[in-house]
């Protein structure tokens, strides 16, 4: 089973943040611009929450609230629920599916490495099942 460094060494290396104080108009913009549906919250360089697309739909739109004065740190969601490099794509899909959750931060030592999502794990498993099933075909026919 593949794990989380490996499912980050297949994607770009750019992580996209946003900080805590910014207005939620700057993270909503941000996750349009780069095609991502969570944002890791950063405050003087430390993890202190993520902010997704649900948050802005559930605690900006529905309260009628503006997401031009709105700061992120009143949305995000925290605590973190974060992943280290050595855990594996099982570890992960099993953390999303407890919390409800669609995205992770991957933290290493306390330091910000990656994000990555449930379509992420998915891929990875459909990926491994996909050269299983070419292996067997392989030792059914010689």
């Amino acid at each position: 089973m593949r794990t989380v460094r490996q499912l980050l060494e297949d994607k770009s290396p750019t992580v996209f943040t946003v900080d805590a104080e910014d207005p939620v108009r700057t993270a909503i913009q941000l996750m349009a611009d780069h095609h991502v549906g969570a944002l890791p919250v950063l405050r003087g360089g430390r993890l202190v929450g993520i902010v997704s697309e649900r948050d802005y739909a559930r605690k900006v739109v529905l309260l009628g609230r503006s997401s031009l004065e709105t700061p992120v740190w009143q949305i995000m969601s925290e605590p973190v629920v974060q992943v280290a490099l050595r855990q594996t794509v099982n570890d992960c899909m099993q953390l999303m599916t407890e919390r409800r959750i669609r995205h992770l931060p991957a933290v290493e030592e306390g330091v910000l490495i990656g994000m990555i999502s449930i379509g992420d794990c998915v891929k990875a498993v459909i990926d491994e099942q996909r050269h299983e099933i070419e292996d067997l075909r392989r030792y059914i026919a010689s």
